[in-house]
């Protein structure tokens, strides 16, 4: 099994890493006790220290996103092995939850982070069902009160079972991501609902989208592909690999029902049509999942077992000799029944996509960093042992000439400095351009919502509900006033975009309904522009990033010629990052600006009775008093707003980018000063030995001999696996 040869791997190249890093630190001992500190082989040691941190912390996450109702919360309890997330009709994901496994006897938490806070609440430390009663008491009290404590998402800690026998998986964790109903009915900040499901895609080792068996039609499956994969179909297509479906509650099928197979066949025809190539689909029960799963380990309480035997236990009935229907105990059935409801398949497809992707870069990444660092280490030797066999008049020669050598390169290094400087410019254009673009699209959108306002309020029959011609703005103003047309008293017949109201009160809800309407649909215009941009900024630094490499390899390949050695420049790449514009509350401290209080004078009928003679018909004056609301001015406070939001953020993603590419950079520029320093100071210190230690010369020669031949075996080591690794590629399914 791929896993398994994995995690062997992985245990070998961790074990090669430690004896490394132990050689080198005997070593570095042993050469101070000579005098020689060996700070050159410093940084080498500290790379070695992070690289096999690294190796043992690595993240792998899996993100989950379904429609409400779904069975989503089921389905990672059945892969976590515990009754652990709550399951209600209402939208129980109103903001991203992370399932972080632990080691099992580790003790088990629920945190809550929240904005502007570094550190997270601990809401309580306990078992699954304390976590799941306050985890549900909690997201009920966030959804009451509209989320007064701003919280963003919340972290559960407790092992999951799935992944329990592969210590090389510590690090992972399930994303339970909202879908785009949950962050309607929760009454959430839906933008940053959608920026998690959108960073999902982008940077998790797999996704996993949970369809409704009895439901996978519905509108709500739509909305969810439309908001996720619209305009993203690169992404999809350079990660099929990774995106799953898990066509769930197959158990409801009905006799009469379509079977599984064909249901999954025209399943995969709508999911191709709405972008995704080849996907992958998966039937699956998770409430049997789970309550088998529960069953087998022992951990089932009397409700589940009951509710096991209710749905789950008749599938497995025996016919004895007499013909009489036996069912066997749930302990007995338990194990077969979770290998019948689909997600041990699941879970092996969701590791398998881990170590054979995230796992098997990862390996690779260390290995080339552990190949790098016992090259240093041999570079280090060599020149020791190099200096020793010269003369010590060559060697000072050497020493002077590698020094203006290296002065030269850090010459050239300005010159590329240059060069980043000019690249950078051209990023910042570009996102300069996304934004104006952006800006541009919102303020034309939000125009032709507010254009359309004056004729569809005048022309609207109080009996008549507005319709789908109209804009959204309109409809949202129908639904907030129970009788539009009793409130408005008139509009100004030179300038249409001025509306009255009886009542003050009226008024200032005309302003909120537009603002609590423009407010987030510009913000969700923003988060998909916010998601190009990170997608096409990040290969853009990438390419920006190789340049950086490229170019400074050259210089690095001349030292390193002079010395008859080399080096390897590596870089990390990180993605761009687009500060959040927000959009909230554009015109709420406008108020008294658009909202105009006037007097005038309107005639009134009055009728005067008189004796024997016909009623008299006169007018009288009356002041009346109106509030008028100008939609033109809302339309240019809106748009004054986007601008200013326009500009502040553009010198925001100056300040990012300029920051983000001058780290990159940096990591250059450190690693071949480091280079040069490391051998300056050992060139300088085999001067100092030479002429100190001339009498020790045979000693210390022999036993950097000695190190030499240890090192070539853990070099051997290193070939060896990467040998495996390569092998161990092969077997890619």
């Amino acid at each position: 099994m791929f896993s398994q040869n994995f995690q062997q791997l992985h245990n070998k190249v961790n074990q090669t890493g430690a004896k490394i890093l132990q050689f080198l630190q005997e070593f570095r001992r042993g050469k101070l006790t000579e005098g020689d500190k060996t700070q050159g082989l410093e940084t080498v040691e500290n790379n070695l220290v992070k690289t096999l941190q690294n190796l043992q912390e690595e993240k792998y996450q899996v993100a989950v996103v379904a429609p409400m109702k779904a069975g989503k919360s089921t389905f990672l309890n059945a892969v976590i092995g515990a009754d652990i997330l709550a399951s209600e009709n209402a939208a129980c994901t109103i903001c991203r939850t992370d399932i972080k496994h632990i080691s099992h006897g580790a003790t088990s938490r629920l945190l809550e982070y929240r904005e502007l806070r570094e550190q997270p609440v601990i809401l309580v430390a306990g078992n699954a069902a304390e976590i799941q009663n306050k985890f549900l008491e909690r997201t009920r009290e966030i959804r009451g009160k509209n989320n007064p404590d701003q919280t963003i998402r919340f972290e559960v800690e407790y092992p999951i079972e799935a992944i329990s026998h592969i210590p090389s998986l510590a690090g992972f964790s399930l994303l339970d991501t909202p879908g785009p109903n949950e962050w309607e009915s929760a009454n959430f900040n839906t933008v940053k609902l959608k920026q998690t499901a959108l960073e999902a895609l982008r940077t998790c080792s797999a996704i996993l989208f949970i369809l409704d068996y009895t439901s996978y039609k519905d509108n709500a499956v739509s909305e969810l592909f439309k908001e996720v994969v619209e305009n993203r179909q690169e992404i999809l297509a350079k990660n099929s690999g990774k995106v799953y479906f898990i066509l769930n509650k197959v158990d409801l099928k009905g006799e009469r029902d379509r079977e599984i197979p064909e249901v999954i066949k025209e399943l995969k025809r709508e999911l191709i049509n709405f972008g995704f190539p080849n996907p992958t689909i998966y039937p699956a029960s998770s409430r049997q999942g789970l309550l088998a799963k529960l069953i087998d380990t022992g951990k089932a309480s009397k409700e589940q077992i009951n509710d096991f035997k209710k749905f789950f236990s008749a599938q497995y009935s025996e016919e004895n000799e007499d013909g009489d229907q036996i069912i066997p105990a749930p302990h007995k059935i338990a194990s077969q029944a979770f290998l019948d409801s689909g997600i041990p398949e699941i879970e092996k497809m969701v590791i398998q996509t881990i170590t054979q992707n995230s796992g098997v870069n990862l390996l690779e990444d260390v290995l080339a960093r552990l190949e790098k660092a016992v090259k240093g280490i041999e570079d280090s030797l060599n020149t020791q042992i190099q200096g020793w066999e010269i003369e010590l008049k060559t060697l000072k020669q050497n020493v002077q000439e590698y020094a203006e050598k290296a002065d030269n390169a850090n010459q050239q290094v300005l010159e590329v400095k240059k060069l980043v400087k000019q690249q950078e410019k051209k990023l910042i254009e570009r996102f300069r351009q996304e934004l104006q673009l952006f800006a541009t699209d919102a303020k034309e959108q939000i125009k032709t919502e507010i254009e359309q306002l004056p004729n569809s309020i005048s022309n609207q029959s109080k009996f008549e509900k507005p319709t789908n011609s109209r804009g959204g703005l309109f409809r949202a103003i129908f639904q907030a006033f129970d009788n539009l047309l009793n409130q408005v008293a008139r509009q100004d017949s030179e300038n249409i975009y001025k509306i009255r109201f009886k009542e003050e009160k009226d008024a200032k809800k005309l302003i909120k309904t537009v603002n609590e309407y423009c407010s987030p649909h510009i913000q969700k215009l923003w988060i998909d522009v916010q998601d190009k941009m990170i997608r096409e900024g990040t290969t853009i630094r990438e390419n920006l990033a190789t340049e950086i490499q490229t170019k400074i390899q050259v210089i690095s390949n001349e030292l390193s010629t002079y010395l008859g050695e080399s080096l390897q420049i590596e870089l990390n790449i990180n993605p761009i990052i687009i500060p959040h514009l927000n959009f909230e509350g554009m015109i709420d401290d406008k108020v008294d600006k658009i909202l105009e209080r006037i007097k005038y004078i309107e005639q009134t009928q009055e009728v005067r009775k008189r004796k024997c003679e016909d009623d008299e018909i006169y007018f009288v004056d009356v002041e009346v008093k109106s509030f008028q609301v100008d939609l033109q001015e809302i339309l240019q406070l809106i748009c004054r707003r986007i601008d200013e939001q326009i500009v502040d953020s553009a010198a925001l993603i100056n300040l990012v980018i300029q920051q983000q590419v001058k780290e990159d950079f940096s990591s250059a520029e450190m690693q071949i000063k480091d280079y040069t320093n490391k051998f300056q100071s050992e060139l300088e210190t085999l001067v100092w030995q030479r002429e100190s230690k001339g009498g020790e010369a045979e000693k210390i020669y022999s036993n950097l001999q000695v190190y030499q031949t240890r090192l070539s075996e853990y070099m051997e080591e290193l070939d060896m696996l990467e040998k495996s690794l390569d092998e161990l590629k092969k077997t890619k399914a």
